[in-house]
């Protein structure tokens, strides 16, 4: 068997990529599904939609081979959004509540107010926030009619993104996830490794509707032969932040890596320490082998890449986000526009939900170049606060680098800055789609085809290393200037 297949569902698109054994990349496909947003802050996505995309993206990656050929899928997932389907027909009983959605603010509220959320972190490493999965169950249990009882019936599923995949691709066969996914639901005790009845009853959430939870390399069962042309083991699953974790082969205490797609999301390897934050970051599973949970801090930032779509689709002021590397090279240096890209809220370090987007700055000259400027500047400002939070709770041994990846990685300018205001070298890899590389490489380890992480980490490739320019004294004035911005935008 000479392939290994990755399927990364993200927040905006679906991929496939064929890999080979050695973890070459071979043909890939990608394609966008729409999103739904039916009031502010409210993020939806069609499940059918996403698994429609799933298909076209696998089929077309793998066409022309031999699907008997390909000894296992990976998956990997936008995590936290949430899906509840029949058993019988798998039809969704509400569309796809996403990470980014924010309805249930108000009941994390309700639940803070109660007493709940020191419990809630002790056992599940999460913040109290609409952020995860729980809450967003929930709802859909009390807004569809029956759903609770069908869930206590055992007539119907939940599941985060993977757990979907894996029930339709194996023909409704297997009703499963992986430990990763599992503690991004707010229903997981990570230090037990098991569903947590406390929060589940607080939540009033049936617990037969949860999935089973596996390793992150593991038996996953094998897919319809009717659905890719061959019964194909599924043998590796992770969140999309955590499979890119293991792509960068972040395997020692200390190592971090930060993600740009929709969101920017940044872990710290902390091995088998459950290291708790004083500075609102997560506690959560990196990846767990063998029964084994490596453990990780993480810090969220809902609006990365998200903001260049924004120029896109909003304000229309570019046609493709390649645009913004020369706008923002060509953007008046006299203007200093800042944009605090709170569109879903503010994540870690502040998590702020219901608190919305704001721009400083703005002259009569500001225009496309300044705007893009802005934008681009924001991920690096907002990376800043997660890695002088992690600075502060884990402190990062002397020669300490930020591996990147993501589509963001490729405007050398936004890496730069990025460099220059967290006062760090960020390291590009040669291979920046590592979320589906951790897929594909947690599959051919579950498959007994890949190597163990030690040496899998050996095949980690330097592209290209940015290193900080920027004075001292820049730095601090830019950093306070970005502090000042987001407080006002805070406390409007």
């Amino acid at each position: 068997m000479s392939f290994l297949l990755a399927i990364d569902q993200g927040t905006t698109s679906s991929r496939a990529i064929l890999y080979s054994a050695a973890l070459k990349p071979l043909a890939s496909a990608q394609a966008e599904f729409p999103q739904i947003f039916p009031h502010s802050g409210w993020v939806e996505h069609d499940p059918v939609a996403i698994w429609n995309s799933v298909l076209f993206c696998a089929r077309s990656a793998i066409a022309g081979i031999d699907p008997r050929d390909i000894a296992a899928i990976g998956i990997t997932n936008q995590r936290e959004t949430t899906i509840v389907w029949d058993k019988v027909t798998g039809i969704p009983l509400h569309n796809a509540i996403v990470w980014q959605d924010r309805r249930t603010a108000d009941f994390c509220n309700t639940l803070r107010a109660g007493g709940h959320e020191g419990m809630i972190i002790a056992r599940t490493g999460l913040l109290l926030d609409p952020y995860f999965s729980g809450t967003k169950l929930k709802y859909i249990l009390d807004l569809v009619p029956n759903a609770r009882q069908r869930a206590a019936r055992g007539e119907i599923a939940f599941g985060t993104v993977d757990t979907f995949l894996i029930w339709h691709l194996t023909g409704g066969r297997v009703h499963a996830t992986d430990a990763t996914n599992a503690a991004r639901t707010m229903l997981y005790d990570i230090g037990a490794g098991a569903w947590d009845a406390g929060i589940c009853e607080l939540l009033d959430i049936p617990m037969q509707i949860l999935p089973s939870v596996l390793n992150s390399a593991d038996d996953f069962g094998a897919t319809d032969p009717a659905i890719l042309g061959a019964a194909i083991p599924i043998r590796g699953v992770a969140g999309d932040q955590q499979a890119a974790t293991v792509g960068q082969a972040c395997f020692e205490p200390g190592m971090m890596k930060s993600t740009y797609g929709t969101g920017c999301f940044a872990l710290m390897n902390t091995g088998t320490v459950r290291a708790y934050s004083n500075s609102k970051l997560l506690t959560t599973i990196a990846y767990q082998l063998n029964g084994k949970p490596t453990y990780a801090l993480e810090g969220s930032i809902f609006i990365a890449g998200a903001v260049v779509q924004w120029l896109r689709d909003g304000l229309k002021i570019i046609t493709a986000a390649s645009e913004t590397q020369g706008l923002a090279e060509g953007a008046d240096e006299g203007q200093d526009v800042l944009i605090v890209p709170a569109f879903t809220g503010l994540g870690a370090p502040y998590w702020a939900p219901s608190v919305r987007g704001a721009m400083f700055g703005i002259t009569r000259a500001t225009g496309p170049s300044e705007l893009a400027r802005a934008a681009l500047q924001s991920v690096g400002y907002q990376t800043l606060d997660l890695v002088t939070a992690m600075r502060a709770d884990w402190p990062a041994p002397d020669g300490a680098v930020l591996r990147v990846d993501g589509g963001m990685v490729a405007s050398d300018y936004t890496m730069q800055f990025l460099a220059d205001i967290i006062g760090a070298p960020v390291d590009r890899p040669k291979l920046t789609e590592t979320t589906a590389l951790g897929a594909a490489y947690l599959a051919g380890l579950g498959a007994g085809i890949c190597p163990e992480p030690i040496d899998f980490a050996k095949s980690w490739a330097l592209q290209r290393r940015f290193s900080p320019q920027m004075s001292e004294a820049e730095r601090a004035a830019k950093s306070a200037r970005w502090g000042r911005a987001v407080q006002a935008t805070l406390a409007v």
